[in-house]
């Protein structure tokens, strides 16, 4: 086990003292002698001096001690400047070697070169590659790279890097060897290896212009039958980006692994793509439709990043949103073309109010380009991904699809081998989309999430939108400025139903601004922020009629959604509030949408969810958990009661589907399961029979974990019957367990929370491998009433876990802090509760920075 730094004042890096790099590496050799225990790692720079300057050679390390170090052949003596090994170098150019030893077997970080499960790889994004070998260890350092390795031949069978094969063959004594190339520069945080007994599903893609490239997905040999979904996702990738984005893959060969223990989803490293084996594997038994879009939108992501991250990378670390809310943006995209353009962007934006808006209105709140860190993984946030794919996706909507593409044609050209930052994506959309985008980079620099109030005034024949803007107050940013918010809205007829104007994209740039609609002869009906173009929060006062109108009425699919949920969530606060509320009108909404043809299967099962607890308590100033439960629980009850012959008819009409991966198939079994739970709400008297007959008659996990998920938040007898028989059937699988340890730390039953404290003494739950963590403690904080019991034991289980896991593998603990930095949010009991758990983390010795950062931060 490593052991954790100590970090009791980290350092904080800022972007305002960026400065380029003193030496170039423009080639490097690595040679790799494979052991689990010692691996020995030879590394061969080409250094050159970068300016007019004497400052030395440093090269970044962690934890690592130089075995031998020759300078332009010659041995030399070597000294650390903590672990920053320190080379003074005269003239401008020289070839430095370095051999250093290492234990992946010891590696518990899983950051740098690590075993797992029999297998050796790596992940170095973002400071992982010091851990392997000497180097300067930025982004902005790009080197060309060739590697070889040597290994046990019976052991690590199989030998990949990046870039394509050059040579292989056998060493002797049972040993054998592969060298690999990539010819294109790339920093070294997308440096790639992996040895060991794997089998590949190959494949092969023609390009645009006629090439041949070799397509490898290499698993376990139990695995590859559960890789074919990947590999048509990864074929169907590579042919969107050519049409949509004109974007050619550039090497011979394109490889894919997948692991089992993993901090991240994935890794796009040039040409050898590293992923948890969650976002690979998928088939029908233990793999649900939510698993299957997964993995369609992860190998999408990595290999669009070829281009968007790869051939132009981010220049520091501060610029991280220009490689992935790019590509985020362009995953969506993807996915979106792939299947429901309508479910997919609810399930988008669901994504960013669940975990993003609660990040930007709390102690942990940062621009999308920060302007300091203390760990640089504690920016791999939602902000950083989802918020800025919204911001992509705003300079889209601005610009056009036709001007939007010929901007980033520009940029790929302009940018191409080189380290960029955001100012050159923007500027690259003004110089390729002809527009002027000064007060849009505000979003780059300002955190929070604008709040819109917008009034509808109608007399005679004009309607008067007036909208105001506000930015709230963030750590470190008091006073905002006004936003650019392009905000897509039309006017309804309330009489006719019908559309009164064109649908017009608004651009709020002032504090205030009155939009005037004219030919509007008849009372209109607002609906903005259609599509949800601007990632902000609106307030219309709109009443429960108009809301109604609108759910059942609006052209939009995703405004259409939105008037549901805003009526749900309308009649939730006002429950909670009053102790109960008014279910009429969602009732009323709920019949329109469930008995409406036109609609498709998966849309209405998005629209006739309720929102999530944690998303009505953003709406108030006082999170009360319990109330909150309390109020959804009778909404959900009244909802089952009253279209109880709505709901078995949507069950009954989907029980004959099979399992197929099509947006009917998977939108019949949304809705089955949805009305199921809906079913079980109203107290059915066959209920838990009518779930555990979807239970044991599914032929796929969709269904299957549907029907568990409703038997768990339960009492019947079947509950622990269904438990057992997942348990047993599943247990050798370690990414459907998860799931089974997840459906119990999201129980919405009043045990929930006792449940999860006995799941962590479970024999198969362990701090080891990331996605039990996520499993377990991750999805428990998401799990409000239990989560946030009044006594606090909820917060002591999350502290516990963080503490245990930061000695091992401090960036998984990191993630799993930032729910008890909420504690604004709550009653002066709990908050009292929450900060005396974070005071427990930071008091904690030997605490790496990781973690200190967050939960100090988040203390405030």
């Amino acid at each position: 086990m490593l052991d954790a730094q100590a970090t009791a004042a980290p350092a904080v890096i800022r972007r305002e003292d960026y400065r380029p790099p003193d030496w170039l590496v423009p080639d490097i050799a690595l040679d790799f002698r494979l052991d689990s225990m010692r691996t020995r790692v030879a590394s061969r720079l080409q250094v050159v001096r970068n300016g007019d300057h004497d400052r030395p050679l440093v090269l970044d390390g962690d934890g690592l001690t130089p075995v031998a170090l020759r300078i332009d052949g010659v041995a030399t003596d070597w000294r650390l400047d903590g672990d920053a090994l320190v080379v003074p170098l005269p003239g401008g150019a020289h070839v430095v070697e370095v051999e250093v030893d290492i234990a992946p077997e010891l590696n518990t970080q899983l950051m740098g070169l690590y075993a797992s499960g029999g297998l050796l790889c790596t992940q170095c994004e973002a400071e992982g590659f010091r851990r392997i070998t000497f180097f300067p260890d930025r982004p902005d350092v790009l080197s060309r790279y060739s590697v070889r390795m040597e290994a046990d031949k019976a052991r690590y069978p199989v030998l990949l890097a990046n870039g394509d094969p050059v040579a292989a063959g056998d060493a002797g004594d049972g040993r054998h060897w592969a060298e690999w190339r990539d010819p294109f520069p790339k920093p070294c945080y997308l440096f790639a290896l992996v040895a060991g007994d794997l089998v590949a599903n190959r494949d092969s893609f023609t390009t645009l212009s006629g090439r041949k490239v070799d397509l490898g997905i290499w698993v376990r040999a139990a695995d590859l039958s559960k890789t074919d979904h990947a590999m048509t996702a990864l074929k169907l990738s590579m042919a969107w980006d050519e049409a949509v984005y004109g974007r050619e893959y550039d090497l011979d060969v394109f490889n894919i692994v997948a692991v089992a223990d993993f901090n991240f989803g994935a890794m796009e490293n040039k040409g050898l793509n590293i992923f948890n084996s969650r976002y690979i594997l998928a088939d029908p038994d233990t793999a649900t439709d939510a698993d299957y879009d997964a993995v369609a939108g992860v190998v999408a992501h990595e290999y669009f990043h070829n281009w968007s991250g790869n051939r132009v990378t981010c220049r520091d670390w501060f610029q991280l949103s220009l490689k992935e809310g790019f590509t985020v943006f362009r995953d969506q995209q993807f996915s979106a073309d792939q299947g429901s353009a309508a479910v997919k962007r609810i399930e988008d934006v669901r994504t960013l109010r669940a975990a993003q808006f609660p990040e930007d209105s709390g102690p942990l709140a940062h621009p999308i380009r920060p302007e300091s860190y203390m760990e640089i993984s504690n920016f791999y946030t939602a902000t950083i991904y989802n918020k800025g794919a919204e911001v992509i996706r705003m300079m889209h909507a601005i610009l056009g699809p036709e001007r939007f593409r010929a901007a980033t044609d520009l940029y790929f050209a302009r940018h191409d081998g080189e380290a960029a930052t955001c100012e050159d994506f923007v500027v690259a959309m003004e110089d390729g989309g002809g527009a002027d985008l000064t007060q849009f980079r505000r979003w780059y620099s300002q955190a929070g999430t604008p709040r819109v109030v917008a009034t509808l005034d109608h007399e005679g024949t004009t309607a008067r939108l007036t909208l105001e803007q506000a930015v709230p107050a963030t750590p470190g940013q008091p006073d905002k400025q006004p936003m650019v918010l392009p905000l897509r809205t039309r006017l309804f007829c309330g009489e006719t139903s019908g559309p009164l104007c064109d649908e017009r994209l608004i651009l709020l740039t002032e504090p205030r601004q009155t939009f005037v609609f004219d030919d509007i002869a008849t009372r209109p009906v607002l609906s903005i922020n259609r599509g949800f173009s601007a990632p902000v929060t609106v307030e219309t006062g709109r009443d429960a009629a108009d809301l109604a109108f609108l759910s059942a009425h609006d052209d939009d699919p995703f405004a259409r959604y939105e008037a549901m949920q805003q009526l749900m969530l309308d009649t939730l606060v006002a429950a909670v509030a009053e102790g109960r509320g008014d279910h009429g009108a969602v009732i009323e909404a709920v019949r329109n949408t469930l008995s409406d043809p036109a609609l498709d299967k998966a849309f209405v099962g998005e629209a006739v969810l309720l929102p999530s607890e944690a998303f009505v308590g953003e709406q108030m100033l006082v999170v009360d958990p319990d109330a909150i439960h309390r109020a959804r629980e009778a909404l959900r009850t009244d909802l089952g009661k009253a279209l109880e012959g709505e709901w078995r008819a949507a069950h009954a009409g989907a029980q004959a589907n099979r399992f197929e991966y099509s947006p009917a198939a998977k939108g019949a079994r949304r809705l089955k399961t949805v009305a199921l739970g809906y079913i079980a709400a109203a107290g059915a008297a066959d209920a838990a029979e009518l779930a555990h007959a979807q239970f044991t008659g599914a032929d796929n996990m969709t269904d299957r974990q549907g029907a568990l998920t409703t038997l768990v938040n339960g009492d019947s007898a079947l509950r622990e019957a269904a438990l057992e028989a997942f348990y047993r059937r599943y247990r050798d699988n370690a990414l459907v367990l998860d799931k089974w340890f997840t459906t119990q730390a999201l129980s919405t039953r009043d045990d929930a929370l006792d449940a999860v404290l006995a799941l962590e003494k479970h024999p198969d739950f362990t701090l080891a491998n990331p996605n039990r963590v996520r499993a377990l403690a991750g999805a428990f904080t998401a799990n409000q009433r239990g989560f946030h019991a009044a006594d606090g034991r909820g917060y002591g289980f999350l502290v516990d876990i963080i503490v245990a896991l930061d000695r091992i593998n401090p960036q998984t603990a990191a993630k799993l802090v930032p729910p008890l930095g909420r504690w604004r949010r709550f009653d002066e009991a709990r908050a009292t509760l929450m900060r005396a758990a974070l005071g427990r983390i930071v008091e904690t010795p030997g605490l790496s920075k990781d973690v200190f950062e967050q939960a100090s931060k988040s203390l405030g």
